[in-house]
C-alpha cells in the first residue's frame, strides 16, 4: 500500500489555476453594478450570483487545483448591491408615478373644449 503525503505534489498535476467562473462572475457582478442605476444591471448581477455559487462548489471539489475562493465575498457584495441599486430605482420610479396620478386625480383627462 503506498503512502501519500500531504503537502507534497505530484510533477505530473496541473498547476493551480483561478476558477473561469470566478472570473465571469466578477464581470458580470460589475458590469451589473454598472447597469444598476438604470434597472438594467439585476440581470447580470443574478448571473454573477448563480455563478458565484457553482464556482464555490467547484472550488471545493477540486482539491486546491481552482483558485478565487477569497474573491467570492466581494463578488457576493458587488452583486446584492447591483440588486438594491436596481430595486432602489425601481421603487423610485413607482413612487414618482404614484405621485403624478394622485396629483392628477382631480383634474379631467381631457382639455375644456371637449365634450
Amino acid at each position: 500500500m503506498a503512502q501519500v503525503q500531504q503537502g507534497v505534489r505530484h510533477p505530473d498535476d496541473p498547476e493551480p489555476v483561478e476558477s473561469t467562473k470566478i472570473v465571469a462572475a466578477r464581470m458580470l457582478a460589475g458590469v451589473g453594478a454598472a447597469l444598476s442605476p438604470f434597472v438594467g444591471g439585476a440581470v447580470p448581477a443574478v448571473i454573477a450570483l448563480m455563478l458565484a455559487r457553482q464556482a464555490e462548489a467547484d472550488i471545493r471539489a477540486s482539491e486546491g487545483f481552482l483558485l478565487g475562493a477569497s474573491r467570492l465575498p466581494g463578488i457576493r457584495r458587488t452583486a446584492w448591491t447591483a440588486i438594491g441599486i436596481a430595486g432602489a430605482v425601481i421603487t423610485a420610479a413607482l413612487l414618482v408615478w404614484v405621485l403624478a396620478l394622485a396629483r392628477s386625480a382631480g383634474q379631467g383627462s381631457y382639455g375644456g373644449d371637449v365634450a
